[in-house]
């Protein structure tokens, strides 16, 4: 069966799933983030076959995550770095660990995130890079951009209403 293309979405979740949506994607920017560039190490870290790395990494290159870049003449061999482009993932990377962390290391963490001024264990959360108020649900919902197609605007109008009628059922129930 031939997977479905997310490109035409005007979705900017779909347009990223397009990209990343894959978990090797995922484990091989992770492995990246943590120092990997060359294919055997990617390899040895990850256990995945080489038919299987390739793909993944020509497809993280093209789209612009990772930069190949040639380390040896004789016999050629390459590196992959992130690009600036790769390097905004972090944030996404620190979510779902901290997400896993949360919900599914019932032996407890295997990475965190690290203060190394303090040594303290930090706890990612996500702010409004205005304002530096934390993002929560009560205050802040999804609503169609200026590029939204007709079924955004429908998907987000679903979730308003929706979500208006919790509030309203929430505020009836406590009055």
């Amino acid at each position: 069966m031939q997977r479905t293309s997310f490109d035409d979405m005007r979705c900017p979740i779909a347009r990223s799933l397009e990209r990343v949506g894959e978990w090797w994607s995922i484990l091989i920017l992770r492995d990246a983030f943590l120092g990997v560039t060359r294919f055997d190490d990617f390899q040895s870290s990850l256990g995945i076959a080489p038919n299987m790395l390739t793909r993944r990494l020509r497809a993280l290159t093209d789209a612009g995550l990772l930069e190949r870049l040639r380390y040896s003449e004789k016999p050629p061999r390459y590196e992959y770095v992130l690009t600036p482009r790769g390097r905004d993932f972090r944030p996404v990377l620190l979510a779902l660990m901290a997400w896993g962390n949360r919900h599914f290391a019932t032996e407890g963490p295997a990475m965190q995130l690290i203060d190394e001024r303090t040594g303290e264990v930090v706890e990612p959360m996500m702010v409004d890079a205005k304002t530096g108020e934390p993002i929560d649900r009560a205050r802040h919902a999804m609503h169609a951009g200026p590029a939204a197609d007709e079924r955004i605007r429908s998907r987000v109008n679903t979730y308003r209403q929706r979500r208006a009628q919790q509030r309203a059922t929430s505020t009836n129930s406590s009055q």
